[in-house]
């Protein structure tokens, strides 16, 4: 969008929030660059140059502005829309394996030259793969600042600065300021911080409605693994550096995130998942738009517009979900993940209590006995030849994932058919444009509302919701009264 010079001025003058993250404005006579809704007064048009990310605006010699803080807008909705080079490269480095891995590890994980890499990256988005994970580091480093007491030494580790040195001087040229500096302006913080603990807020694009999304999360959530305690949804995270626990609040405008951490290096990437989480990036106003144009879609939108995918923080344990979940009730699901998180989960320590185990890794379940699971022999089968594709690495599900190429090897499994392949590529992988049209509860929704009742004939009937066919699954779920299209009380 940031090549369309006249729409983003349009979008400046307005302040419009809708366009945060789509792309930067930098001003060519104060050299800041700022989010679109930058609440000063906008500059003259004349004055402005657009950039397609933060790390562009900084690569140009900007620094953030003060006022509206661009480098905590939220992300761009391209990267989750899309399955090609670029967008599969932006979720890795979200997920910071750039800082763990290096450039390499980044290209072996696409299956590309790190050079054919770093040149698509500059044509689309004016900054490198090292550029992209600079800025994501400053932005964590500014959140650490800001929001905690850590001395700074521990807060340039944490945050994947390689030396003190490079963690002043990025500081100081991204937001012009130090990081003293920084922390000296900081709103006070009210109370003794929990050492460990982290809150945050996660922005959106709104509208957002938390009605489906949190009762989704709720309604199946693992006993031990997950819960809804006091308006939050908490959960147990695998991380690359140890483990965490989250607690999630939907309040009007953010999501309020609580974070206990065993190891600090871990904050991006716990954050970035928890965004996958809840589908903070969409664009709610463009789905929403597209499906309100079919008339039986449209009553639907205008009742609770804002409808979020509910997804996953860890894509090997959702695949190992859907196949507990074939053919059986929700409660069922979650009674079978429960025996296996009690048998073979690694238990963590809760200072809240409640939660007691992450959700075995599937090296933990391809170990298992599978005369011990209580479930046909031919689910058996499914489960275990997934957890030792898993294991064996012959399987990868991950935010790099090629949506189709994933979708084809799922299919190739015994006992996957398209419910469980497709309900992974739309919660899992992230595919928007997934559908569900042998789901029972589609099919009862289809038979209500007038639409085709046989797959074949609503997947013809969908062609125009796409790409956008996943969304539209969740408000077609809504006319159902099951628990995970309310908010818990």
């Amino acid at each position: 969008m940031h090549t369309d010079t006249e729409r983003c001025v349009r979008a400046v003058q307005s302040k419009d929030a809708r366009f945060d993250g789509w792309f930067f404005t930098a001003v060519l006579t104060t050299r800041i660059y700022c989010r679109p809704s930058c609440p000063v007064v906008p500059p003259k048009p004349e004055n402005m140059v657009f950039h397609p990310s933060a790390a562009a605006c900084q690569m140009a010699g900007f620094r953030a502005c003060k006022r509206c803080r661009p480098d905590t807008s939220p992300g761009s909705p391209e990267w989750n829309q899309r399955a090609d080079l670029v967008a599969r490269a932006m979720r890795l480095i979200a997920d910071g394996v750039v800082d763990r891995e290096g450039v390499p590890g980044l290209a072996t994980r696409l299956g590309y030259s790190a050079r054919q890499v770093e040149r698509q990256l500059l044509a689309e988005l004016g900054a490198g793969p090292l550029a992209l994970a600079r800025a994501q580091r400053a932005q964590t480093a500014r959140l650490l600042i800001e929001t905690t007491a850590l001395p700074m030494a521990q807060i340039a580790f944490a945050a994947g600065f390689a030396s003190i040195r490079t963690f002043n001087d990025t500081v100081r040229e991204v937001f012009a300021l130090s990081p003293s500096e920084l922390r000296a302006r900081a709103p006070k913080r009210q109370g003794a911080s929990t050492p460990g603990v982290l809150s945050l807020r996660l922005p959106f694009r709104a509208p957002l409605n938390p009605d489906n999304l949190f009762g989704h999360l709720a309604a199946t959530a693992v006993p031990g693994v997950e819960e809804w305690r006091d308006g939050s949804y908490r959960r147990t995270l695998r991380l690359p550096y140890g483990h965490g626990i989250v607690a999630l609040t939907p309040t009007p405008d953010h999501i309020a995130c609580r974070l206990t951490l065993s190891d600090l290096r871990d904050l991006t990437v716990a954050g970035s998942r928890c965004r996958r989480l809840l589908d903070l990036d969409a664009d709610p106003v463009a789905i929403d738009e597209q499906l309100r144009a079919d008339p039986v879609l449209a009553p639907l939108v205008d009742k609770a517009p804002g409808r979020r995918v509910p997804r996953t923080v860890d894509e090997a344990e959702f695949a190992v979900r859907a196949v507990l979940g074939q053919q059986v009730s929700t409660a069922a699901a979650r009674t079978h993940a429960a025996r296996l998180v009690t048998a073979h989960g690694e238990p963590v320590d809760d200072p809240e209590g409640g939660l007691t185990h992450l959700f075995p890794a599937p090296e933990a379940l391809a170990a298992l006995d599978p005369e011990t699971l209580a479930m046909p022999r031919t689910r058996r089968t499914t489960f275990t030849t997934l957890v030792r594709a898993l294991a064996d690495g012959d399987l990868h599900l991950g935010v790099e994932s090629d949506w189709s190429r994933t979708r084809a090897q799922l299919l190739a499994l015994p006992g996957f058919g398209p419910w469980t392949a497709d309900v992974i590529a739309m919660r899992a992988l992230g595919d928007p444009d997934a559908f569900l049209p042998t789901d029972l509860g589609i099919r009862r929704a289809a038979k209500e509302l007038g639409l085709p009742s046989t797959p074949a004939a609503l997947t013809a009937r969908a062609a125009a919701w796409r790409p956008w066919r996943a969304y539209a699954v969740q408000y077609l779920w809504a006319t159902d009264s099951h628990p995970i299209n309310f908010l818990p009380v």
